[in-house]
């Protein structure tokens, strides 16, 4: 057998539920998926991090070419200027906005982009002529700053981080708003049928919408603690910004006219997200459909049964398909790697032996659940195929249950308390008054997260809002947030 190896690092060193963010911050390090950065509220994404993030790109990038969206690029510095023209635009980033200290030769400071509306809108205002010219429908992949945190929080907050931001303009406010509500569905696609990670989406309360925007719809995410994460959201921008930045048309009826515009994002919080949903006390655990490297072959090598490698390399060219790691380095003992491979995640672990090869048969190890099963080499490819598909559906399955477990629904301010005090989000009544928002989240740190869409975010007869008394307006839910 092989010499025992001491690992690089030691593995996760505390239980996820005795202290999560040091859990975390241990599992996103010791995976290797980012690390920190000498400079304050920055990170650093290191190549697995940013192969999920890429996959994430890829299925993304797939959905928008059915839509009709092309990818573009745009500055990184907005001119000062352009975020007077949108008064509530300007005032909802200002806290935020990273200003250049040198100015341009006019006088004018530069921003460091906080979110890109201002300075694509200043051209679409050129390229928009004739409603021939719509629907214009345009993303970018960048990188954004906003300047309101100094300690970082890997992928979930953080001075600088990449997301990518939709903007598409329109003849109309009902197909405005159809594929407002359209991008949202693709956001909950991403979250829930790639990343496994169940989400509640909405309306935002008036309070919680985008600056600029006449309605703001989001997806969110109940994290094992207890907190909501925002995954994503997507804005009904109205007229605001096409009346800012005189963005005007010729209609069918060759008249001017405004057009209606929407914007829409998601950012590398989206692996955060999956971090905290699925990863244990061992490390990184990946649904398969986001996995760079679906499986791991870990050949259990004896003296004289070195055909047990040939065997190996035989089986991974079998699995092509599946991208997988043939770890076949006699350094390291098979211990070493299953915990390495835990660690990291790798949603299969395929261990070959010499009685393996005797029986045509191999050892399967499921990363979510430990299961050991036993697979007949004949066949083999489409039986793997077939049992990641289990592995991913029985992710967002056990996730979905673990998430609404952590929803309560109350009558009471008293009620109210006690859950968030004891780590759950709520459901409740609420009368829509942004004196009752601030008073909760000033005595205890929770905010409104969704309005959800039907019944569900309908009152219930004779319903109260939990803080004030008066009647609710309509139901939404509540949590502590990251």
């Amino acid at each position: 057998m092989a010499k025992e190896v001491e690992a690089d690092t030691k593995g996760i060193t505390v239980k996820k539920f005795d202290d999560m963010p040091e859990w975390y911050g241990q599992v996103v390090t010791k995976a290797q998926l980012a690390d920190y950065s000498p400079v304050k509220g920055c990170m650093v994404i290191r190549p697995k991090g940013y192969a999920l993030w890429q996959a994430i790109m890829d299925r993304f990038n797939q959905m928008l070419a059915e839509d009709g969206v092309e990818n573009a690029y745009f500055p990184l510095f907005i001119p000062e200027s352009f975020f007077k023209k949108e008064a509530e635009h300007a005032e909802g980033f200002t806290p935020e906005v990273a200003w250049i200290e040198k100015k341009e030769e006019s006088g004018e400071r530069l921003a460091i982009r906080p979110t890109s509306e201002t300075i694509m809108y200043d051209s679409y205002s050129r390229w928009i002529r004739s409603w021939r010219d719509l629907p214009l429908k345009i993303n970018q992949w960048c990188n954004i700053v906003r300047w309101e945190v100094q300690d970082v929080k890997l992928f979930l907050r953080s001075r600088e981080f990449l997301w990518q931001e939709g903007h598409c303009v329109y003849e109309t406010h009902e197909e405005a708003n159809t594929e407002t509500l359209h991008y949202l569905e693709r956001y909950r696609q991403i979250a829930e049928e790639y990343l496994a990670v169940p989400t509640l989406f909405g309306k935002k309360t008036e309070r919680e919408k985008f600056a600029g925007a006449l309605v703001t719809y989001g997806i969110e995410g109940i994290m094992p603690d207890g907190k909501a994460l925002q995954m994503g959201t997507s804005h009904d921008l109205g007229q605001n910004f096409a009346n800012a930045f005189n963005i005007t048309f010729q209609g069918r009826d060759e008249e001017r006219q405004l057009p209606w515009q929407n914007s829409w994002g998601i950012s590398t919080r989206m692996i955060g997200a999956l971090v905290m949903t699925h990863a244990d006390d061992k490390g990184l655990v990946l649904p398969p459909r986001v996995a760079r490297n679906k499986l791991v072959i870990i050949p259990i090598i004896f003296k004289g049964k070195e055909h047990v490698h040939e065997e190996a390399k035989k089986l991974a060219h079998e699995l092509a398909a599946f991208a997988p790691i043939l770890d076949d380095r006699e350094e390291y003992s098979a211990g070493w790697k299953y915990n390495k491979y835990e660690l990291d995640g790798t949603p299969l672990r395929v261990e070959i032996g010499p009685r393996d090869i005797e029986n045509h048969q191999v050892i399967v190890v499921r990363r979510d659940t430990g299961e050991k099963l036993t697979l007949k080499r004949e066949g083999l490819a489409p039986a793997v195929a077939a049992l990641l598909e289990t592995i991913q559906a029985d992710m967002f399955a056990k996730a979905k249950r673990e998430m609404l477990a952590r929803i309560v629904e109350v009558e009471d301010y008293a009620a109210f308390t006690r859950a968030i005090e004891e780590k759950q989000a709520i459901l409740c009544g609420h009368c829509g008054g942004t004196d009752c928002e601030n008073e909760i989240r000033s005595e205890l740190a929770a905010k409104t997260r969704i309005i959800p869409f039907g019944d569900a975010g309908k009152p219930k007869p004779g319903e109260a809002c939990i803080k004030c008394g008066e009647p609710a307006k309509y139901r939404v839910y509540f949590a502590r947030a990251y």
